[in-house]
């Protein structure tokens, strides 16, 4: 696990190639990055299955209901079949501009 802070947000890289071990860990440490917006990049991963990428919903909603941002990148998957609750994204670029909007709504009020 490979883990980046950039200002308010923190982008934690999938090294090992272990997708329930890489969750486990993620959750386990996750009062670690609880104040910052979260980007868990999973890329490495080439074949993921919709419920792989909707594993990370519960650790997703515990941030929201923080007031942070949580987004998932993933380069391989179906838009329409995952749950509009997850925010999944292509690249780390769109992972910035996603947390970008949702700070602009929290100052908004929204």
């Amino acid at each position: 696990m490979k883990v980046e802070q950039k200002g308010h947000t923190v982008t934690i890289k999938d090294t090992q190639g272990d997708l329930d071990s890489f969750r486990l860990k993620l959750t386990n440490e996750y009062k670690t990055f609880q104040k910052s917006n979260i980007i868990v990049d999973i890329r490495m991963h080439k074949t993921l299955s919709i419920k792989d990428i909707e594993s990370f919903l519960p650790l997703s909603k515990t941030h929201k209901k923080n007031k942070k941002s949580f987004v998932v990148v993933s380069s391989e998957f179906d838009f329409n079949a995952i749950s509009h609750k997850l925010a999944v994204v292509r690249s780390v670029q769109e992972a910035h501009d996603i947390i970008e909007m949702e700070e602009i709504e929290r100052d908004l009020g929204f």
